[in-house]
């Protein structure tokens, strides 16, 4: 049977082979995965040009995912740098990989990405088309920004993120300026720019049925950006992110009555008492599509570790229904991130993802911790190293100071509660002083 996309596909009630990919993967059914992808709470992101793909997906009742992003830029335009961070980005396992390339010859990039990739692959065409058309920003056409739009599918990309919920009714709110960091949304300022300089509608949102149509072409999977996100905990919860929320649900049913998949993109910056409301909320607004969020950084006074302050809100979200993170990086408001702060980032992503997972009881999640926390009963060491998120630091600090009693820890030696509860269990007598 011929179907357009993964969601026309389910409402048919074909079961396809990413279907059948997602479904072992997430140690359920393929016929329960179908419905959830018919009534637009799950999306499988597939482009019908990725042939690599290993499908990922992404919605309720699902493991947590991540993302990472990267991409060259004027300031660091070294392609080899961002192909290492990708191959990392792959070795660690992140399920999907964000391309914000806006320099240079971004598309051989974008290319390379997708033949390489067996994970899922975003980007923000907005971000392209200033330097593909070496134009500035006003003179971009409608037309040319959607023919970049066409060519980022054509080229593979799974997923798009596309602010066309920031319409002119949001800009004005923006304009009294009731908050303190206005938009910080790359994609939602490039945008909200356009329309103020030339004096016109959001062409995402006046031609939404000319996108819907591409995407629907190449089965490319719609993240509507946030562009009225908050920049800090000040602004969170605001009367511009939710008018802006509220257009994103209504976005959603026109995206889903073209058989288009769908996810919503959320918060950037919020306390910790504000998250699980605005779980609901985009549940409810958006008529629970999947939701995929920017941290939310729970405080703004942490720069250099704003992977820990996005890893705390970012359990928080998908303990309350967030169903995929975009990791944050030591680097964050700083500067472009290097390897090791990607890896920082993504474990700490990582981290989130699996803590959210065991509160979520999804299939197979807290069997990981129970299989480690008999590894420490056991003082096997072999097995608790190859085990953990990130073997080959538990490996380097395990090395780095060596115990006298190998069953133990130089935290402990022989005081060890462990070590001493198994002797004294098995009958054994304890000397710590000897």
């Amino acid at each position: 049977m011929n179907y357009a996309t993964q969601m026309d596909a389910a409402r048919k009630g074909i079961i396809t082979p990413q279907m059948v990919t997602v479904a072992q993967k997430e140690q359920m059914t393929p016929e329960a995965l179908r419905e959830l992808i018919a009534a637009g709470q799950v999306i499988i992101p597939a482009n019908k040009n990725h042939k690599n793909l290993d499908a990922e997906g992404v919605g309720q009742g699902l493991r947590t995912k991540i993302n990472v992003n990267l991409g060259i830029s004027k300031d660091c335009p070294d392609v080899d740098l961002e192909m290492d961070k990708v191959k990392m980005a792959l070795a660690m396992k992140a399920e999907a990989i964000m391309d914000l390339s806006c320099y240079g010859k971004t598309r051989d990039f974008r290319r390379k990405l997708v033949d390489l990739s067996p994970a899922m692959i975003g980007t923000v065409p907005i971000y392209d088309a200033v330097g593909f058309y070496d134009k500035d920003l006003k003179d971009l056409t409608a037309d040319e920004i959607f023919e970049v739009v066409e060519r980022h599918c054509d080229d593979g990309v799974d997923f798009l993120t596309i602010h066309a919920g920031i319409n002119r009714g949001a800009a004005e709110k923006i304009k009294r300026r009731e908050r303190i960091t206005n938009i910080v949304s790359r994609g939602g300022s490039l945008m909200f720019t356009w329309m103020a300089l030339n004096d016109r509608e959001n062409p995402f949102y006046e031609y939404y049925d000319r996108l819907l149509d591409i995407c629907r072409a190449y089965d490319v999977s719609l993240s509507l950006g946030d562009g009225c996100r908050p920049g800090c905990l000040h602004d969170a919860t605001d009367a511009c992110q939710v008018e802006e929320l509220i257009t994103l649900g209504e976005l959603t049913r026109k995206a889903w009555e073209k058989d288009v998949q769908v996810m919503i993109e959320g918060p950037g910056h919020m306390a910790l008492n504000e998250i699980a409301g605005n779980m609901m909320l985009e549940k409810r607004l958006c008529h629970g599509a999947p939701f995929y969020v920017l941290g939310p950084i729970v405080t703004d006074v942490a720069p250099g570790y704003d992977h820990i302050t996005s890893a705390i809100g970012g359990a928080v979200a998908a303990a309350n229904g967030a169903d995929f993170l975009c990791y944050v990086t030591p680097a964050e408001h700083l500067r472009l991130p290097d390897l090791e702060d990607m890896k920082e980032g993504i474990i700490a992503a990582r981290i989130a993802a699996h803590a959210a997972d065991i509160a979520k009881g999804i299939p197979g999640a807290r069997r990981w911790d129970d299989t480690m926390a008999q590894a420490r009963a056991d003082l096997d060491w072999e097995k608790m190293l190859g085990l953990a998120m990130d073997p080959d630091k538990a490996r380097r600090y395990r090395e780095s100071s060596q115990p006298e009693q190998e069953d133990s820890c130089t935290m402990c030696g022989k005081m060890c509660a462990v070590r001493n509860m198994n002797r004294v269990l098995a009958g054994k007598d304890i000397q710590l002083n000897d």
